[in-house]
């Protein structure tokens, strides 16, 4: 099997191509760790070195060894007995190889035994672990827990849990969902009481859909402040598994059968205040959240590029009528706009977790200095409202083009793909719950409007109209350029509007006309450092036109009309 990292020309050109200078500078405290640890690195080339070593690892483990086990695994799953969860042998293998590889505690600083490599990179590893076993990048993706304890945990726990991240020793679950709540988590009710006498925390109540609920760590969203049914009655926790703790099921899924869905039962679990009280959603969990979007959007971009894969090759290998099915036009046609959405969805998720890796750094910054400069504070507000626009904007791109090219994949391989013997309706099945969990595509949507009613990525937009081109790529550039002007005029119009419902109802409209925009500057970005993907620029930018002007018209012409005629479409 290939090596996940090698065999992928266009992950190697983004890793090439971002400029991380600025987060590599700051994530290495300009270099200073290399005084302290060994593995740190001295400069930013010897940086970028371990970056890519560590990919080529990754890449190595999953494409030769986590990949051939992957439909076994799925085929089988885990087992649950007596309240008790046991991996898959080969799972057990798979998280052993990691292990030895070193990448359990990849984004936890040098000094507790971690990599202290930024979010991008981290990403990379997940996506080619999910191109191999979506359903493992449930168990390695989950080192965002790791991260939050880090973020906001004590000295104390920070030295009682992250060496053990670090070394795969500890696995992780963040328990959020209740049977009840789903998306809503202000109305979480699971319970948090403190023992007035010794001080002791203790939680009380049901989580459901918990991913690796069984694992050694818990983050728990909790309501800590007695009378309050809002968000700001929640605080986080900390608790090990105990026997208080119980599995009381796992969950029959659709895919991502290699990893424990768990219902677990909170019975005066012992647990730990982590960071402050009443801050548990307003502020901690949000920040995990935002990181698990970011490795979701990794996941999907990994079965993504799984499935086309299959399909391409399927395509070659596959004859009708005297001739292999790839020659056919309807069949190239579907594969090449399968590859330019996975090339697009690359591009907009690596600089997504650029921002998210700026916002993370200058956050640790001004937090960490007594007197940050005017300048410090002014680039935290702003990466982290870039981040927190792109982040939601990624994960809804990502996951629903994932779940368009596994949904192609199938038609390629005709009738043999809706059978067990081809992986694609496994990539299928997989990519399902992408556009689901850690948020749905609508939340998502919900999440990005309001950074784009305010044009927070206008001047990330003027910056790369400034790029030079000439020929085909200034006139992709006037298309874009006419495209950001209706998005003003569309963005005005609902402004001045002013009713809610309307809204909601036309912020899916905006957030993709936005990414349609966004991503055409990106494309055309890196068309101009290389020349082989201009064609790629082209065809998403040519494609991207119609669709963006269909849902200019929608938003321009609103009134209640609109509103009204949904209503009567549903009632009919």
């Amino acid at each position: 099997m290939p090596n996940f990292f090698l065999d992928n020309k266009d992950l190697q050109f983004t890793l090439e191509n971002l400029d991380l200078k600025e987060v590599v500078e700051l994530k290495e405290n300009h270099f200073k760790f290399a005084e302290e640890c060994d593995s740190a690195p001295v400069n930013l080339e010897d940086a970028l070195d371990n970056y890519r070593q560590s990919l080529e690892v990754v890449g190595e483990v999953a494409g030769e060894r986590i990949e051939p086990r992957s439909r076994q695994v799925d085929m089988e799953g885990p087992h649950f007995e007596n309240n008790t969860v046991t991996y898959h042998p080969l799972t057990q293998k798979n998280l052993d190889e990691l292990k030895k590889a070193n990448v359990m505690g990849v984004m936890l600083p040098h000094r507790f035994g971690g990599l202290n490599f930024p979010n991008t990179i981290y990403t990379m590893m997940t996506e080619m672990v999910s191109r191999a076993d979506a359903s493992l990048q449930n168990l390695f993706g989950l080192q965002d827990i790791s991260e939050t304890i880090c973020e906001f945990g004590s000295e104390e726990q920070k030295q009682k849990y992250l060496p053990g991240f670090a070394t795969g020793e500890y696995d992780g679950s963040m328990d959020l969902t209740e049977p009840d709540s789903g998306s809503d988590l202000q109305s979480v009710r699971l319970k948090a009481t403190q023992d007035p006498k010794t001080g002791q925390w203790y939680l009380n109540g049901m989580k459901r859909f918990i991913t690796n609920g069984c694992a050694q760590v818990h983050l728990v969203l909790a309501r800590s402040e007695e009378g309050t049914t809002d968000g700001r009655g929640l605080s986080m926790f900390v608790c090990k598994i105990c026997p208080e703790l119980v599995v009381r099921r796992i969950e029959h899924k659709l895919g991502i059968h290699g990893v424990a869905t768990c219902e677990l039962q909170y019975n005066n679990v012992p647990a730990e205040l982590c960071g402050l009280r009443r801050r548990g959603l307003t502020k901690y969990i949000m920040a995990l959240m935002n990181g698990a979007r970011v490795a979701i959007s990794g996941q999907a971009l990994g079965i993504a590029e799984a499935a086309y894969r299959d399909a391409r090759k399927y395509a070659k290998e596959r004859e009708q009528f005297k001739t292999s099915i790839d020659k056919f036009p309807a069949i190239y046609d579907m594969l090449a706009k399968m590859k330019l959405k996975i090339v697009a969805a690359r591009t907009l998720l690596y600089e997504t977790t650029k921002y998210v890796d700026l916002r993370a750094s200058y956050n640790h910054v001004v937090e960490d200095n007594e007197n940050p400069t005017e300048e410090q504070r002014a680039a935290q507000k702003a990466y982290t409202k870039i981040a927190a626009v792109l982040t939601p904007m990624s994960k809804a791109y990502a996951t629903e083009i994932a779940n368009q090219v596994t949904y192609d994949a199938i038609q390629i391989h005709g009738g043999t793909g809706f059978m067990r013997d081809f992986n694609v309706e496994r990539f299928y099945r997989d990519a399902r719950i992408t556009n689901i969990y850690e948020g749905t595509t609508q939340l998502q949507h919900v999440a990005s409007i309001g950074g784009v009613l305010q044009r927070v990525l206008d001047p990330l937009i003027a910056k790369f109209d400034n790029i030079k081109c000439e020929g085909k790529l200034l006139r992709l550039k006037h298309f874009l350029q006419e495209m950001h002007s209706k998005q003003l005029e569309a963005v005005k119009y609902v402004n001045e509007k002013k009713d809610p419902e309307y809204h909601g109802l036309v912020s899916k409209h905006l957030v993709e006309m936005e990414i349609f925009i966004y991503v055409g500057y990106l494309m055309i970005r890196d068309a101009a450092k290389c020349a082989e993907r201009e064609d790629f620029a082209e065809r998403y930018i040519l494609d991207a036109v119609p669709e963006f002007n269909c849902r200019y018209q929608i938003v321009v012409r609103g009134d209640m009309t609109v509103i009204d005629n949904h209503r009567t479409i549903i009632d009919y």
